[in-house]
């Protein structure tokens, strides 16, 4: 998910996928400590989305 994309969802909508992508990403984890993803580069790829999220909700939190 790119920048701008994030930037144009409401509150709202960071909020819920925020929590969608935490847990997708939880559970893409424990799948990768079972047996290995084909391609890892997916957990850096979803962490780094969650972060972005997450710092669009700070970010408009302080303003």
């Amino acid at each position: 998910m790119k920048q701008s994309e994030i930037i144009g969802l409401s509150t709202e909508e960071l909020q819920e996928k925020l929590g969608s992508l935490k847990k997708s990403y939880t559970d893409l984890k424990l799948a990768h400590s079972i047996s290995p993803l084909e391609t890892p580069m997916q957990l850096r790829a979803l962490r780094r989305t969650v972060a972005r999220v997450a710092t669009e909700l700070t970010k408009r939190d302080l303003q």
